[in-house]
Protein backbone atom coordinates (compact mmCIF):
# COMPACT_ATOMS: atom_id res chain seq x y z
CA UNK A 1 0.00 0.00 0.00
CA UNK A 2 1.24 3.53 -1.14
CA UNK A 3 0.86 6.62 0.50
CA UNK A 4 2.19 10.34 0.53
CA UNK A 5 1.71 10.43 4.27
CA UNK A 6 2.07 7.71 7.09
CA UNK A 7 1.15 9.35 10.54
CA UNK A 8 1.93 6.81 13.19
CA UNK A 9 -0.30 7.43 16.15
CA UNK A 10 -3.70 9.52 16.01
CA UNK A 11 -3.48 11.36 19.62
CA UNK A 12 -2.91 15.14 19.35
CA UNK A 13 -0.06 15.18 17.72
CA UNK A 14 -1.11 12.67 15.04
CA UNK A 15 -3.96 13.91 14.98
CA UNK A 16 -3.22 17.25 13.78
CA UNK A 17 -0.36 16.35 11.58
CA UNK A 18 -3.09 14.21 9.50
CA UNK A 19 -5.71 17.18 9.23
CA UNK A 20 -2.64 19.72 8.14
CA UNK A 21 -1.41 16.68 5.64
CA UNK A 22 -4.87 16.04 4.30
CA UNK A 23 -5.63 20.01 3.60
CA UNK A 24 -2.96 20.37 1.96
CA UNK A 25 -4.09 17.39 -0.44
CA UNK A 26 -1.98 14.81 0.87
CA UNK A 27 -2.90 10.91 0.55
CA UNK A 28 -2.88 10.58 4.12
CA UNK A 29 -2.32 7.08 6.39
CA UNK A 30 -2.71 6.86 10.35
CA UNK A 31 -1.77 4.09 12.44
CA UNK A 32 -3.28 3.57 15.65
CA UNK A 33 -4.43 0.46 17.45
CA UNK A 34 -6.62 2.22 20.29
CA UNK A 35 -7.68 2.88 22.24
CA UNK A 36 -8.21 6.38 20.55
CA UNK A 37 -8.07 9.28 21.80
CA UNK A 38 -4.06 10.17 23.37
CA UNK A 39 -2.92 11.10 26.52
CA UNK A 40 -4.42 13.89 26.75
CA UNK A 41 -7.64 12.98 26.66
CA UNK A 42 -7.35 9.35 28.42
CA UNK A 43 -4.91 9.72 30.57
CA UNK A 44 -3.79 13.08 31.01
CA UNK A 45 -4.86 16.59 30.61
CA UNK A 46 -8.94 16.20 30.31
CA UNK A 47 -9.29 13.40 33.14
CA UNK A 48 -6.81 14.99 35.21
CA UNK A 49 -8.63 18.13 35.11
CA UNK A 50 -12.15 16.49 35.86
CA UNK A 51 -11.34 15.36 39.20
CA UNK A 52 -8.93 18.58 40.38
CA UNK A 53 -12.76 20.06 40.02
CA UNK A 54 -13.97 17.78 42.32
CA UNK A 55 -11.29 18.53 45.18
CA UNK A 56 -11.29 22.55 44.34
CA UNK A 57 -15.02 22.91 45.10
CA UNK A 58 -14.54 20.93 48.39
CA UNK A 59 -11.73 22.96 48.98
CA UNK A 60 -13.84 26.24 48.82
CA UNK A 61 -16.32 24.43 50.80
CA UNK A 62 -14.86 24.14 54.01
CA UNK A 63 -13.74 27.39 53.38
CA UNK A 64 -17.43 28.59 53.98
CA UNK A 65 -17.33 30.28 57.39
CA UNK A 66 -14.61 32.33 56.33
CA UNK A 67 -17.21 33.90 54.14
CA UNK A 68 -19.44 34.78 56.36
CA UNK A 69 -21.68 31.68 55.81
CA UNK A 70 -22.85 28.45 57.63
CA UNK A 71 -20.11 25.54 57.86
CA UNK A 72 -20.16 22.92 55.49
CA UNK A 73 -19.06 19.08 56.58
CA UNK A 74 -17.51 17.91 53.25
CA UNK A 75 -17.58 14.11 52.48
CA UNK A 76 -16.03 12.81 48.94
CA UNK A 77 -17.21 9.67 46.90
CA UNK A 78 -14.50 9.13 44.72
CA UNK A 79 -15.98 6.49 43.06
CA UNK A 80 -18.71 9.06 42.41
CA UNK A 81 -15.73 11.63 41.37
CA UNK A 82 -14.55 8.91 38.57
CA UNK A 83 -18.04 8.57 37.39
CA UNK A 84 -18.01 12.01 36.42
CA UNK A 85 -14.78 12.10 35.12
CA UNK A 86 -15.33 8.86 32.52
CA UNK A 87 -18.16 10.28 31.74
CA UNK A 88 -16.83 13.31 30.55
CA UNK A 89 -13.70 11.45 29.05
CA UNK A 90 -15.64 9.03 27.01
CA UNK A 91 -17.54 11.93 25.05
CA UNK A 92 -14.10 13.56 24.06
CA UNK A 93 -12.61 9.79 23.28
CA UNK A 94 -16.16 9.60 20.99
CA UNK A 95 -15.66 12.56 19.38
CA UNK A 96 -11.62 11.71 18.40
CA UNK A 97 -12.86 7.94 17.27
CA UNK A 98 -15.12 9.70 14.97
CA UNK A 99 -12.33 11.92 13.73
CA UNK A 100 -10.27 9.02 12.62
CA UNK A 101 -13.23 7.70 11.38
CA UNK A 102 -14.76 10.06 8.69
CA UNK A 103 -13.21 8.66 5.64
CA UNK A 104 -10.07 11.11 5.38
CA UNK A 105 -7.82 9.05 5.75
CA UNK A 106 -6.75 5.71 5.44
CA UNK A 107 -6.68 4.40 9.21
CA UNK A 108 -4.84 1.09 10.02
CA UNK A 109 -5.95 0.01 13.44
CA UNK A 110 -2.34 -2.11 14.07
CA UNK A 111 0.86 -1.57 15.92
CA UNK A 112 3.68 -0.63 13.28
CA UNK A 113 7.34 -1.13 13.01
CA UNK A 114 9.91 -0.13 10.51
CA UNK A 115 11.58 -2.42 7.49
CA UNK A 116 13.82 0.16 6.21
CA UNK A 117 13.83 4.01 6.15
CA UNK A 118 10.98 3.84 3.91
CA UNK A 119 8.61 0.97 4.59
CA UNK A 120 6.63 0.17 7.44
CA UNK A 121 5.05 -3.79 8.45
CA UNK A 122 1.31 -2.94 10.03
CA UNK A 123 -0.21 -6.27 10.83
CA UNK A 124 -0.15 -8.21 7.46
CA UNK A 125 0.66 -5.23 5.34
CA UNK A 126 3.48 -3.96 4.21
CA UNK A 127 2.87 0.54 3.61
CA UNK A 128 5.19 2.68 1.72
CA UNK A 129 5.34 6.50 2.12
CA UNK A 130 7.33 9.30 0.63
CA UNK A 131 7.00 10.87 4.36
CA UNK A 132 6.70 9.26 7.61
CA UNK A 133 5.22 11.13 10.64
CA UNK A 134 6.18 9.61 14.23
CA UNK A 135 3.63 10.92 16.98
CA UNK A 136 3.38 7.48 18.82
CA UNK A 137 3.00 9.55 22.64
CA UNK A 138 4.66 8.74 25.83
CA UNK A 139 4.12 6.27 28.77
CA UNK A 140 5.38 5.91 32.50
CA UNK A 141 8.74 5.76 32.95
CA UNK A 142 10.29 2.90 35.03
CA UNK A 143 12.56 3.93 38.26
CA UNK A 144 14.85 1.52 39.52
CA UNK A 145 14.51 2.24 43.48
CA UNK A 146 15.60 -0.88 46.13
CA UNK A 147 12.45 -2.15 47.18
CA UNK A 148 10.21 -0.43 44.89
CA UNK A 149 8.86 -2.24 42.40
CA UNK A 150 8.44 -5.35 45.66
CA UNK A 151 6.36 -2.87 47.93
CA UNK A 152 4.14 -1.75 44.82
CA UNK A 153 3.04 1.22 43.66
CA UNK A 154 0.29 2.80 41.54
CA UNK A 155 1.15 6.04 38.34
CA UNK A 156 -1.22 8.55 36.85
CA UNK A 157 -2.65 6.00 35.21
CA UNK A 158 -3.76 4.14 37.86
CA UNK A 159 -4.35 6.78 39.88
CA UNK A 160 -6.99 8.63 37.33
CA UNK A 161 -9.53 5.27 37.52
CA UNK A 162 -9.08 4.34 41.45
CA UNK A 163 -12.31 4.22 43.49
CA UNK A 164 -11.42 3.41 46.59
CA UNK A 165 -9.61 6.18 48.49
CA UNK A 166 -6.48 5.37 50.30
CA UNK A 167 -6.13 6.31 53.90
CA UNK A 168 -2.71 7.55 53.44
CA UNK A 169 -0.19 7.84 50.53
CA UNK A 170 2.96 8.59 49.65
CA UNK A 171 3.81 10.62 46.29
CA UNK A 172 7.05 10.30 44.40
CA UNK A 173 8.19 13.46 42.57
CA UNK A 174 7.67 17.01 42.66
CA UNK A 175 6.38 17.80 39.00
CA UNK A 176 3.28 18.60 37.48
CA UNK A 177 1.68 15.57 37.77
CA UNK A 178 2.68 14.76 41.23
CA UNK A 179 1.58 17.95 42.64
CA UNK A 180 -1.68 18.39 41.41
CA UNK A 181 -2.36 14.46 41.89
CA UNK A 182 -0.86 14.83 45.43
CA UNK A 183 -3.33 17.87 46.37
CA UNK A 184 -6.16 16.21 44.91
CA UNK A 185 -5.42 13.02 47.39
CA UNK A 186 -5.06 15.63 50.29
CA UNK A 187 -8.31 17.72 49.51
CA UNK A 188 -10.77 14.52 49.66
CA UNK A 189 -9.15 13.15 52.62
CA UNK A 190 -6.07 11.18 51.96
CA UNK A 191 -3.39 11.92 54.02
CA UNK A 192 -0.42 12.79 51.90
CA UNK A 193 3.27 12.32 51.89
CA UNK A 194 5.23 14.13 49.03
CA UNK A 195 8.68 13.28 48.53
CA UNK A 196 10.56 15.30 46.30
CA UNK A 197 14.63 14.77 45.19
CA UNK A 198 15.13 18.60 44.07
CA UNK A 199 15.14 21.55 46.53
CA UNK A 200 11.72 22.76 45.83
CA UNK A 201 8.96 20.83 43.76
CA UNK A 202 8.11 22.29 40.11
CA UNK A 203 11.57 21.84 39.94
CA UNK A 204 12.19 23.05 36.34
CA UNK A 205 10.98 26.67 37.29
CA UNK A 206 12.00 29.43 39.36
CA UNK A 207 12.02 28.75 43.47
CA UNK A 208 9.76 31.80 44.37
CA UNK A 209 7.07 30.10 42.29
CA UNK A 210 6.96 26.84 43.80
CA UNK A 211 7.14 27.87 47.42
CA UNK A 212 3.67 29.30 47.35
CA UNK A 213 2.54 26.27 46.34
CA UNK A 214 4.19 24.30 49.11
CA UNK A 215 3.36 26.50 51.73
CA UNK A 216 -0.51 25.90 50.27
CA UNK A 217 0.11 21.83 50.71
CA UNK A 218 1.54 22.02 53.98
CA UNK A 219 -1.65 24.29 54.97
CA UNK A 220 -3.76 21.77 54.09
CA UNK A 221 -2.21 18.96 55.87
CA UNK A 222 0.24 17.41 53.33
CA UNK A 223 3.92 16.47 54.09
CA UNK A 224 6.08 17.58 51.74
CA UNK A 225 10.11 16.95 51.64
CA UNK A 226 11.89 18.52 49.05
CA UNK A 227 16.10 17.89 48.74
CA UNK A 228 15.41 14.43 49.47
CA UNK A 229 17.69 11.05 48.62
CA UNK A 230 15.96 8.06 48.02
CA UNK A 231 17.24 4.67 49.61
CA UNK A 232 14.89 2.02 49.85
CA UNK A 233 10.87 0.66 49.89
CA UNK A 234 9.50 -1.77 52.45
CA UNK A 235 5.77 -3.04 53.14
CA UNK A 236 4.95 -4.41 56.33
CA UNK A 237 2.45 -7.53 57.06
CA UNK A 238 -0.05 -5.64 57.26
CA UNK A 239 0.36 -3.89 53.73
CA UNK A 240 1.63 -0.45 54.99
CA UNK A 241 4.45 0.48 52.64
CA UNK A 242 7.31 2.59 54.18
CA UNK A 243 10.06 4.86 52.23
CA UNK A 244 13.30 5.70 53.82
CA UNK A 245 15.32 8.41 52.94
CA UNK A 246 17.42 11.26 53.71
CA UNK A 247 16.38 14.91 54.08
CA UNK A 248 18.28 17.81 55.83
CA UNK A 249 20.85 15.33 57.15
CA UNK A 250 18.63 12.93 58.34
CA UNK A 251 17.17 9.52 57.93
CA UNK A 252 13.40 9.55 58.02
CA UNK A 253 10.75 6.94 57.15
CA UNK A 254 6.99 7.82 56.38
CA UNK A 255 4.34 5.07 55.58
CA UNK A 256 1.78 4.94 53.26
CA UNK A 257 -1.22 2.67 52.37
CA UNK A 258 -0.91 3.27 48.89
CA UNK A 259 2.33 4.40 46.51
CA UNK A 260 1.59 7.01 43.89
CA UNK A 261 4.91 7.10 41.46
CA UNK A 262 4.85 9.96 39.49
CA UNK A 263 8.49 10.47 38.82
CA UNK A 264 8.15 10.79 35.17
CA UNK A 265 7.31 9.61 31.45
CA UNK A 266 8.91 7.73 28.52
CA UNK A 267 8.62 8.17 24.85
CA UNK A 268 6.67 5.18 23.55
CA UNK A 269 9.57 3.85 20.72
CA UNK A 270 8.95 0.26 21.52
CA UNK A 271 8.45 -2.10 18.41
CA UNK A 272 9.01 0.98 16.06
CA UNK A 273 12.22 -1.01 15.03
CA UNK A 274 13.96 2.61 14.56
CA UNK A 275 17.11 1.29 13.66
CA UNK A 276 16.16 -0.39 11.05
CA UNK A 277 14.71 2.94 9.54
CA UNK A 278 18.33 4.78 10.80
CA UNK A 279 16.31 7.21 13.10
CA UNK A 280 18.68 8.30 15.84
CA UNK A 281 17.84 8.68 19.40
CA UNK A 282 19.34 9.63 22.99
CA UNK A 283 17.80 8.03 26.08
CA UNK A 284 14.55 6.95 24.21
CA UNK A 285 13.73 10.54 22.53
CA UNK A 286 13.88 10.72 18.82
CA UNK A 287 15.93 13.66 17.88
CA UNK A 288 14.30 16.67 16.00
CA UNK A 289 14.98 19.85 14.58
CA UNK A 290 12.99 22.60 14.75
CA UNK A 291 11.32 21.31 11.74
CA UNK A 292 10.49 18.42 13.58
CA UNK A 293 12.64 16.25 11.26
CA UNK A 294 14.89 13.35 12.64
CA UNK A 295 18.28 12.72 11.21
CA UNK A 296 16.35 11.23 8.08
CA UNK A 297 14.83 13.80 6.08
CA UNK A 298 11.70 12.20 5.30
CA UNK A 299 11.11 11.27 8.42
CA UNK A 300 9.20 14.04 11.54
CA UNK A 301 8.48 12.88 15.01
CA UNK A 302 5.96 14.83 16.95
CA UNK A 303 4.58 15.22 20.63
CA UNK A 304 6.02 13.51 23.09
CA UNK A 305 8.00 11.26 21.44
CA UNK A 306 10.52 13.81 20.74
CA UNK A 307 10.97 14.46 24.68
CA UNK A 308 11.33 18.20 23.73
CA UNK A 309 8.00 19.39 25.42
CA UNK A 310 5.21 16.91 27.06
CA UNK A 311 2.67 19.91 26.65
CA UNK A 312 -0.72 18.97 24.22
CA UNK A 313 -0.67 22.55 22.51
CA UNK A 314 3.15 22.13 21.67
CA UNK A 315 2.37 18.98 20.75
CA UNK A 316 -0.21 20.00 18.09
CA UNK A 317 1.71 22.80 17.11
CA UNK A 318 4.45 20.48 16.32
CA UNK A 319 2.37 18.11 14.25
CA UNK A 320 1.25 21.04 12.24
CA UNK A 321 4.83 22.13 11.86
CA UNK A 322 5.88 18.46 10.64
CA UNK A 323 2.74 18.08 8.31
CA UNK A 324 2.86 21.45 6.14
CA UNK A 325 6.85 20.27 5.55
CA UNK A 326 5.93 17.23 4.63
CA UNK A 327 3.57 18.28 2.69
CA UNK A 328 5.66 21.75 1.11
CA UNK A 329 8.88 20.09 0.25
CA UNK A 330 9.67 23.79 -1.87
CA UNK A 331 8.15 26.52 0.60
CA UNK A 332 10.49 27.80 3.65
CA UNK A 333 10.48 25.27 6.51
CA UNK A 334 7.98 26.35 9.28
CA UNK A 335 10.23 25.63 12.34
CA UNK A 336 8.63 25.42 16.08
CA UNK A 337 9.72 28.67 18.26
CA UNK A 338 10.94 28.27 21.98
CA UNK A 339 9.90 31.94 22.47
CA UNK A 340 6.26 31.10 23.38
CA UNK A 341 6.67 28.08 25.73
CA UNK A 342 3.72 28.06 27.94
CA UNK A 343 3.24 26.08 31.00
CA UNK A 344 0.27 25.78 33.38
CA UNK A 345 0.42 23.48 36.60
CA UNK A 346 -2.84 23.54 38.12
CA UNK A 347 -2.53 23.13 41.47
CA UNK A 348 -4.53 25.25 43.84
CA UNK A 349 -2.29 28.29 43.61
CA UNK A 350 -1.56 27.77 40.26
CA UNK A 351 1.52 28.18 38.13
CA UNK A 352 1.31 29.49 34.83
CA UNK A 353 4.76 30.57 32.47
CA UNK A 354 5.66 31.87 29.33
CA UNK A 355 9.16 32.19 28.12
CA UNK A 356 12.34 32.94 29.94
CA UNK A 357 11.94 32.08 33.73
CA UNK A 358 15.51 33.73 35.36
CA UNK A 359 16.93 30.42 35.34
CA UNK A 360 16.92 30.38 31.90
CA UNK A 361 18.32 34.14 31.81
CA UNK A 362 21.00 33.16 34.34
CA UNK A 363 22.20 29.79 32.50
CA UNK A 364 22.09 31.92 29.23
CA UNK A 365 24.38 34.74 30.31
CA UNK A 366 21.55 36.78 29.10
CA UNK A 367 20.76 40.60 30.70
CA UNK A 368 17.29 40.81 32.18
CA UNK A 369 14.99 43.52 34.42
CA UNK A 370 11.98 41.91 36.91
CA UNK A 371 9.69 43.16 38.95
CA UNK A 372 7.08 41.43 41.06
CA UNK A 373 4.39 42.03 42.88
CA UNK A 374 2.12 40.16 45.60
CA UNK A 375 -1.61 38.89 45.74
CA UNK A 376 -1.94 40.04 48.88
CA UNK A 377 -1.20 43.77 47.94
CA UNK A 378 -3.95 43.43 45.18
CA UNK A 379 -7.79 44.32 45.99
CA UNK A 380 -9.58 41.94 43.80
CA UNK A 381 -7.71 38.95 45.12
CA UNK A 382 -8.09 40.39 48.44
CA UNK A 383 -11.85 40.39 48.72
CA UNK A 384 -11.67 36.84 46.99
CA UNK A 385 -9.71 35.41 49.82
CA UNK A 386 -6.67 34.27 47.02
CA UNK A 387 -4.28 36.41 48.38
CA UNK A 388 -1.04 33.16 47.83
CA UNK A 389 1.47 33.90 45.15
CA UNK A 390 2.81 36.80 43.21
CA UNK A 391 3.11 37.88 39.55
CA UNK A 392 6.68 38.07 37.71
CA UNK A 393 7.82 39.60 34.41
CA UNK A 394 11.29 39.57 32.94
CA UNK A 395 12.32 42.12 30.31
CA UNK A 396 15.24 43.55 28.52
CA UNK A 397 16.89 45.94 30.26
CA UNK A 398 17.73 48.22 27.17
CA UNK A 399 14.04 47.45 24.68
CA UNK A 400 11.88 46.63 27.81
CA UNK A 401 10.35 43.59 25.73
CA UNK A 402 9.33 41.01 27.75
CA UNK A 403 10.91 38.03 27.46
CA UNK A 404 9.51 36.04 30.31
CA UNK A 405 5.98 36.24 32.59
CA UNK A 406 5.03 34.13 35.53
CA UNK A 407 2.17 34.03 37.79
CA UNK A 408 1.59 31.72 41.38
CA UNK A 409 -1.96 32.68 41.94
CA UNK A 410 -5.37 32.72 41.63
CA UNK A 411 -6.32 32.08 37.94
CA UNK A 412 -2.81 31.56 36.95
CA UNK A 413 -3.81 29.46 33.72
CA UNK A 414 -6.09 32.17 32.17
CA UNK A 415 -4.21 35.35 33.73
CA UNK A 416 -1.08 34.54 32.12
CA UNK A 417 -3.06 34.19 28.09
CA UNK A 418 -2.94 38.06 28.16
CA UNK A 419 1.50 38.19 28.79
CA UNK A 420 1.39 35.25 25.50
CA UNK A 421 -0.72 37.63 23.28
CA UNK A 422 1.95 40.52 23.94
CA UNK A 423 4.58 38.87 23.87
CA UNK A 424 3.85 37.39 20.34
CA UNK A 425 3.43 40.88 18.87
CA UNK A 426 7.13 41.48 20.90
CA UNK A 427 5.10 43.93 22.95
CA UNK A 428 7.04 45.63 25.41
CA UNK A 429 6.28 46.59 29.77
CA UNK A 430 5.72 50.16 28.64
CA UNK A 431 2.89 48.96 26.08
CA UNK A 432 1.28 46.02 29.11
CA UNK A 433 1.37 49.55 31.46
CA UNK A 434 -0.82 51.47 28.80
CA UNK A 435 -3.43 48.76 28.25
CA UNK A 436 -6.44 49.59 29.88
CA UNK A 437 -6.95 46.97 32.72
CA UNK A 438 -10.65 47.37 34.60
CA UNK A 439 -10.84 47.83 38.10
CA UNK A 440 -11.43 45.38 40.33
CA UNK A 441 -10.03 42.51 38.51
CA UNK A 442 -7.31 40.27 38.83
CA UNK A 443 -5.97 40.70 35.62
CA UNK A 444 -5.34 44.54 36.71
CA UNK A 445 -1.92 43.23 38.80
CA UNK A 446 -0.01 42.42 35.71
CA UNK A 447 0.32 46.20 34.96
CA UNK A 448 1.82 46.92 38.69
CA UNK A 449 5.44 44.98 37.39
CA UNK A 450 5.19 46.56 34.12
CA UNK A 451 4.84 50.04 35.85
CA UNK A 452 7.89 49.30 37.96
CA UNK A 453 9.87 47.60 35.09
CA UNK A 454 8.83 50.97 33.01
CA UNK A 455 9.64 53.28 35.52
CA UNK A 456 13.60 51.51 35.21
CA UNK A 457 13.59 51.51 32.26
Amino acid sequence: MNHDIVIIGGGSAGYAAARTAHEAGANVAVIDHGPWGGLCILRGCMPSKAILRSAEIAAHLERATEFGLAPVEVSADLSAIIDRKARLIGEFADYRREQLHDGRFTLYEQRAGFLTPHTLQVGDEVLEADRFIIATGSSIRHVSILGLDQAGYITSDEALELREQPESMIVLGGGPIAAELAQFFQRIGTKVKLIQRSHHILSTGDEDLARPVEERFRAEGMEVYTATQLHKFTRDKDGLASAHFSHNGEEKTVSGHVILQALGRRPNTDGLNLDKAGVETNHGRILVDGAMRTNQPHIYAVGDVNGEHEIVHIAVEQGEIAAYNATHPNRPEHRFDERLNTLVVFTDPQVASVGLCEKDCQSQDRPYLVARHPFDDHGKSMTMGETLGHVKILCGPRSGEILGAHIVGPEAGELIHELVAIMYFRGTVHDLAKIPHYHPTLAEILTYPAEELAEQL
